[in-house]
């Protein structure tokens, strides 16, 4: 026995009968032969970590564009809030914590430079649209490795590919618009966590807002504190789950709403801000310059894969793997170069 089947072996004994095992994965597009001491998953999770695209995840913005100060979130410091928020829940519920880890590193992956005022500024700009969750599948499956892509597994892609639905529901009533694998809906719930915690962390360090803005009520419900709101959450989402027989991973009525509200406060207090909405308009400024000059000069810029796809695909790509470093930098050379004195 290898070590690989006796880690499948372990996972048989030890995981919860709802946790998706190794050993029963889906399998890969382009078929492989197993690794001799890492499980299907725990391959994901490695060839999600050293990518190219992973590692551009450091520059990216998560709220606030190139802020002055080094304790402001990154998409990658997201991403690894994501991550242990979401293998705390796997643990607890005795889910694969390997295969929701691989999820929630690669999440974010297809994510545009300048948050979300990136993503909406491709999403206007491409005729059939732009999301930051399908661009992070198409990284996974057809950009990364020189557009090999990675090979991934069917359930790690998948809850890739439906990790989000940006502002609408958290945990979809109807089953078929969540990950069929529970560790798929947690990083789900993780990302919403994650995000409403640590951007009011950040709107607070930037003085956007102020404490005694937070809603009274909220914060009643779920805390004070920004480890504390977590804990309320996470402990609310184990106990839930395990009401609900772990037939779906869930959050009890009363704290999903808190969350929800608490989401929306962000989207009006934060988000909608003078002071967001000013970054907004510099962000859509720049993506939109460089997508059109990239479409007029594709050569240098644009990559000849996926070859069957059109060139304002291929644009977008270029645009959504950018760093905001990159992005400004890039700008800052084809449109406003520097004099001869």
């Amino acid at each position: 026995m290898t070590i690989r089947e006796k880690l499948e072996q372990i996972e048989k004994e030890i995981l919860a009968p709802q946790a998706c095992l190794s050993v029963n994965s889906k399998g890969r597009a382009k078929p492989e032969s197993p690794h001799s001491f890492r499980t299907a998953f725990q391959r994901d999770r490695d060839r999600i970590i050293h990518s190219k695209s992973f590692r551009r995840l450091k520059h990216k913005t998560q709220v606030f564009l190139a802020p002055f100060g080094d304790h402001f979130r990154t998409r990658l410091t997201h991403t690894l809030e994501v991550s242990q928020i979401a293998r705390t829940i796997a643990k607890a519920l005795r889910l694969n914590e390997d295969l929701t880890e691989a999820i929630a590193l690669g999440h974010d992956l297809g994510h545009t430079p300048f948050g979300h005022a990136g993503e909406e500024t491709l999403a206007g700009l491409l005729p059939g649209g732009f999301t930051h969750y399908e661009q992070s599948l198409r990284v996974v499956e057809k950009l990364e490795y020189e557009g090999k892509g990675l090979n991934l597994t069917v359930e790690v892609r998948e809850g890739i590919g439906m990790h989000s639905k940006g502002r609408g529901e958290i945990l979809e009533n109807d089953l078929e618009d969540m990950p069929s694998t529970l560790e798929g809906q947690i990083v789900r719930v993780s990302d919403v966590i994650a995000y409403v915690n640590h951007d009011i962390d950040d709107a607070l360090r930037a003085e956007v807002i102020k404490e005694k803005d937070i809603p009274q009520n909220l914060v009643r419900i779920l805390g004070r504190w920004h480890a504390s709101r977590i804990d309320r959450m996470v402990v609310d989402v184990v106990t839930s789950s395990l009401q609900a027989g772990l037939e779906r991973i869930a959050m009890s009525p009363g704290v999903m709403d808190a969350v929800v509200a608490l989401r929306e406060f962000l989207y009006e207090r934060v988000y909608g801000s003078a002071f967001a909405l000013e970054e907004v308009e510099r962000a859509r400024k720049v993506v939109t310059d460089l997508y059109d000059y990239v479409i007029k000069h594709p050569d240098g810029y644009v990559k000849p894969y996926p070859q069957s796809d059109p060139l304002a695909d291929r644009a977008a790509d270029f645009i959504a793997g950018m760093t905001d470093r990159y992005a400004l930098a890039l700008f800052q050379e084809l449109f406003m170069p520097r004099s001869i004195v």
